[in-house]
């Protein structure tokens, strides 16, 4: 018997022996099993990952009381499925995008990105000091769960194009994966917006199917060989200045857990929160290097068709605040906190990158 198990067994006998109740301390962290399903295969390693390491600094901050075991989409239910499961109480808790389930509610789209509102770093702000996880909490609580922020990719890339995209009227019966309020904004300027799973999108590229697809940044498209069968690699994700995953807990099992176990939630959500956008500016670099090589050809966005998505994505948010007061509600917020953001880093980190990508340019550094 190896020294802790004889003490803890010593202090239950004790206890027993005189009568007394176990210490508190005892009573707080009780053997509690959870599942979790991800909307994510194991592929995406960095996405995945993150829910691997939640339950990883999970189990370690309980001394193993508390363990959360992790499936990926497909294996308990589908991907897409996970936060009806998460309401359910079919698994205790998702890690999933908050934009998949758009057709619920367009306001789902306002917890992971949307068009032109904000960047990663301006998300977190939001949401840990802006009130962002009240205000998304209260939303969700029509649906049974809380959600708190599980990691960011970053700025994602605007996807792969067999065509060059030179004017606005090249959208013009495009059919492009993409999905929800982006795909509106295609579709308002004439293209065809597609809904593929990732394994479809190589195919469909191939094939001619499809005219584009968007996936998601460098280090996750490499995977997929977009660049064999789509060469024009454009940029940036409008749609997605920051796209945050987040943990969907079901508020049962969450009002069920000792209070130490809560904050140690709290706390594993915040470490992948900031793991993943780390680890994705970390490969990023090397993988679009990868890729250029390989014969992506990196094209901007023309600022004429920048500008014509931004007045669209403009007009299909209105149309939505007119009838749907919960999702005017957080829109208003963000886009009040949006405009202090970009004042500030017009000061700050525009002038700071802007330089040091000059000097980058005259290969000064």
């Amino acid at each position: 018997m190896s020294r802790r198990q004889f003490l803890k067994t010593a202090a239950v006998g004790a206890v027993a022996s005189t009568g007394l109740a176990m210490p508190a301390i005892a009573q707080s962290t009780p053997p509690i099993k959870w599942r979790l399903t991800s909307s994510f295969p194991k592929s995406l390693d960095t996405i995945f990952g993150a829910a691997e390491l939640f339950a990883k600094n999970i189990a370690e901050a309980t001394d193993n009381n508390f363990q959360i075991q992790v499936f990926a989409a497909g294996e308990l239910v589908p991907g897409l499925q996970a936060a009806d499961a998460v309401t359910n109480r079919t698994v205790e808790m998702a890690h999933s995008a908050a934009y998949y389930y758009v057709g619920k509610d367009p306001t789902f789209a306002l917890g992971t990105a949307a068009p032109f509102l904000l960047n990663s770093r301006m998300q977190n702000a939001w949401r840990y000091y802006g009130g962002g996880i009240d205000l998304m909490n209260e939303f969700y609580a029509k649906y049974n769960f809380i959600g708190l922020p599980g990691g960011n990719t970053g700025s994602q890339m605007g996807g792969w194009f067999r065509k060059e995209i030179k004017t606005v009227d090249d959208l013009k019966g495009l059919k492009m994966r993409i999905a929800g309020f982006a795909g509106q904004v295609l579709a308002k300027l004439g293209g065809v917006p597609q809904q593929l799973a990732g394994g479809d999108i190589y195919p469909a590229l191939e094939k001619g199917t499809i005219d584009a697809a968007e996936w998601v940044g460098p280090y996750d498209d490499e995977k997929l060989g977009f660049v064999k069968v789509a060469p024009y690699y454009y940029y940036p994700g409008w749609w997605e200045g920051g796209a945050m995953l987040e943990f969907f807990i079901n508020k049962d099992a969450y009002a069920e857990l000792p209070k130490p176990y809560q904050a140690a939630v709290q706390s594993a959500a915040a470490m992948a929160n900031v793991h993943m956008q780390a680890k994705y500016d970390a490969v990023n670099p090397a993988a679009i290097k990868r890729l250029a090589a390989g014969g992506a050809q990196l094209k901007p966005f023309p600022s004429e068709v920048m500008e014509a998505c931004f007045k669209a994505s403009n007009e299909i948010y209105a149309e939505v605040v007119a009838k749907n007061p919960g999702f005017k509600k957080i829109y208003d917020s963000i886009t009040a906190f949006r405009g202090d953001q970009y004042l500030w880093f017009q000061i700050s980190e525009y002038t700071y990158d802007t330089f040091m990508m000059v000097q980058q340019r005259k290969r000064a550094i």
